[in-house]
């Protein structure tokens, strides 16, 4: 009797050990390790970024004061002008955009025929290498502006670190810059400094 109740107790001690091991085997997922990533021995440094230019405020004395080359007719100072508002066209003869932005802004010129104010238009190029072509330009388009030559000081000065053209600059009486911009805008260019013009010129009392 004793061995029947011995042989039962071993059977099933083996049947509770087999069991588990019986069916779909369950394992643990090995963990996964990731090597933390090196910074470069000798890393690039950040790239550098530029602060925009602050806006164009003001024209100095000395540049008003100096004497600009006229390209037809005599030299002339910015100073000239003083309490009329003055729209500076800053331009070049090989310039696309400078040759398209012409006809706008002389139907904005004869519109304030008679007023307080000057239309100017500066080349940016060197006299003595561009003449020629600067007067085959003049040639081909009507610009009725007082046409001179913008010395690299003042260029540098009105364009303001825009390295491009054309530039407009419109100036109240005051000598306060109302307005700068760069780039020709197809269909609104005159409209644009239409409205410069209108803002820097002296509110009329109702």
């Amino acid at each position: 009797m004793k061995k029947l109740i011995l042989l039962a107790l071993i059977a099933f001690a083996a049947a509770v050990t087999v069991f588990p091991q019986s069916g779909r085997r369950i394992s643990n997922p090995q963990p996964t390790y990731t090597a933390p990533i090196q910074p470069p021995a000798n890393p690039e440094p950040p790239p550098k970024t530029t602060a925009p230019p602050a806006p164009l405020m003001f024209v100095p004395e000395r540049l008003l004061e100096r004497k600009i080359k006229g390209i037809e007719k005599g030299d002339f100072r910015l100073a000239d002008f003083h309490g009329k508002v003055v729209v500076i066209n800053l331009w070049a003869s090989w310039c696309g955009p400078c040759r398209r932005e012409v006809p706008d802004y002389e139907r904005v010129r004869k519109s304030y025929e008679g007023q307080e104010v000057e239309f100017v238009a500066l080349t940016t190029e060197d006299p003595d290498e561009a003449a020629d072509e600067v007067k085959k330009f003049l040639r081909q388009v009507s610009f009725g502006f007082r046409l001179g030559w913008a010395d690299p000081e003042l260029a540098r000065h009105l364009m303001n670190g825009r390295n491009s053209i054309p530039q407009t600059v419109v100036i109240d009486g005051d000598g306060r810059v109302v307005k700068h911009w760069s780039g020709y805008a197809p269909g609104r260019s005159a409209d644009r400094l239409k409205d410069a013009i209108d803002q820097a010129l002296p509110q009329k009392s109702q």
